[in-house]
């Protein structure tokens, strides 16, 4: 598949916001390229809040994260689960196997799977698990109105892990990074859209956290291939996926030397 036959990307994070973080400033550029983005969470972001209960921060979170993909032009929605309560079972399986038949992607974008937290590989492993089973005719997900399998496995990228480190707090390898040095703002924006996580960190450190830990994982990636801000990326290369990366030549994408 060539690159101009690419027009429908998907990211799939664990939280509202998680998306924004590994992979903003990514889709803004992907969204200025016409292409058409698509953001999900697994959860509904319940056990966000000091203050709020379940019920009430997952509402607050839900419109957050739909004023956030606006920026760019992009749909949100949200599969329901409760955080830290996410399991690789069959009916979370079948959830996502629907959210990759509904929106069809070309490109597909989830969390490193060795991140800091377990609901951020399982999300990594529902996500890769999902892209594979979606072309498969036989693979039914018991849903009232279930959409039809996908004619093909998608591209799959894992974004950085949260502040570029690992499960163990070791630095993450990444294989090729993305300059986003023209689109931080809007990444930046994107992300004051989640104001109840925003507001929270604030008042616990007395400083913008939430925006300030963004720039400086962002600057420390682009300084690694010499530009001002980048995100890193790996490709899910393994049998049956598509090896080529596809974002060469739609993006500005950079290697280390």
């Amino acid at each position: 598949m060539s690159s101009l036959d690419c027009r429908r990307v998907l990211a799939v994070g664990a939280h509202p916001d998680d998306v924004e973080f590994i992979a903003g400033g990514t889709l803004a550029l992907l969204s200025q390229k016409g292409f058409e983005i698509h953001i999900a969470t697994i959860c509904t972001g319940d056990m966000g809040s000091m203050n709020l209960n379940p019920r009430e921060i997952a509402g607050v979170r839900f419109r957050e994260a739909i004023e956030s993909a606006k920026v760019i032009g992009a749909s949100y929605e949200s599969l329901g689960e409760s955080d830290l309560k996410v399991v690789f079972d069959n009916p979370t399986r079948f959830k996502v196997v629907e959210l990759i038949r509904r929106t069809k992607p070309d490109i597909v974008f989830t969390h490193y799977p060795r991140d800091y937290m377990p609901d951020h590989q399982i999300t990594a492993d529902l996500v890769w698990d999902a892209c594979f089973n979606a072309p498969i005719p036989n693979y039914f997900t018991n849903q009232a109105d279930p959409a039809e399998p996908t004619e093909k496995i998608p591209y799959l990228f894992y974004g950085d892990g949260i502040e570029g480190l690992d499960r163990f707090g070791s630095k993450v390898n990444l294989e090729f990074y993305v300059d986003i040095s023209s689109v931080i703002e809007i990444k930046e924006e994107m992300l004051k859209k989640h104001e109840s996580q925003r507001s929270w960190l604030r008042a616990q450190h007395g400083m913008d956290q939430y925006i300030m830990t963004m720039r400086r994982w962002s600057a420390e990636r682009g300084r690694e291939v010499n530009v001002k801000f980048a995100e890193g990326f790996i490709q899910h290369r393994g049998h049956p996926f598509p090896r080529e990366n596809i974002l060469k030549g739609i993006l500005p994408v950079l290697y280390k030397r």
